[in-house]
């Protein structure tokens, strides 16, 4: 039986430094591949959404947030472009970064908010910039601007959430569906 494989200094250095937002200059450029890194935003984002579940009815948010859809019609997924892909994965992360703003922008005005929630906020605020800034090494932000003979994306589908429970549900779903999904084939085909 060999030794377990064990994480380069480079990684633990990224993983480290990423969730303050800061570039990651040593940091492979395909760290977004390593399964690893994406697992453990779907992880802070899974634990988020459980905390707000047990709250039933609260805390509400005063007013309702536009966020992206996060259902995937695999059928039409795989028939997309890798470049279709990203366009829908850099609208939805930027809708969703968006809300996020404005879910914390809603509990800094409430009375008194709570302090666990409070934390979660911040970690997404900067999981989803560290996302962004993987995403861009990976090349994602130059493959969402579509070649001018290509056919315009549909819309990006959206919908509307109330309470913080549904916003970390929309937020978790985002990042194991259509963000994981992007990523597995953008990374298979950088391998190519």
């Amino acid at each position: 039986m060999g030794v377990p494989e064990r994480p380069t200094l480079p990684l633990l250095l990224s993983l480290l430094l990423l969730p303050l937002g800061l570039p990651v200059l040593c940091a492979p450029p395909r760290l977004i591949c390593d399964s690893r890194v994406l697992e453990r935003y779907i992880l802070e984002a899974k634990e988020a959404e459980n905390v707000t579940m047990g709250c039933a009815e609260g805390p509400r948010l005063s007013e309702n947030i536009t966020v992206p859809d996060t259902k995937v019609n695999f059928y039409a997924w795989k028939r997309m472009g890798v470049e279709e892909q990203a366009v829908e994965v850099w609208q939805g992360l930027s809708l969703l970064s968006e809300a996020i703003l404005q879910g914390q922008a809603l509990l800094a005005n409430s009375s008194q908010p709570p302090e666990m929630l409070q934390l979660h906020i911040d970690k997404a605020i900067s999981g989803l910039r560290s996302l962004t800034s993987l995403l861009r090494v990976l090349g994602a932000q130059k493959e969402s601007i579509l070649s001018p003979d290509a056919t315009s994306p549909s819309p990006l589908r959206t919908l509307t959430v109330d309470t913080f429970c549904k916003l970390f549900r929309v937020y978790s779903n985002f990042l194991r569906g259509k963000l994981k999904l992007y990523t597995g084939e953008a990374c298979r085909r950088g391998d190519r």
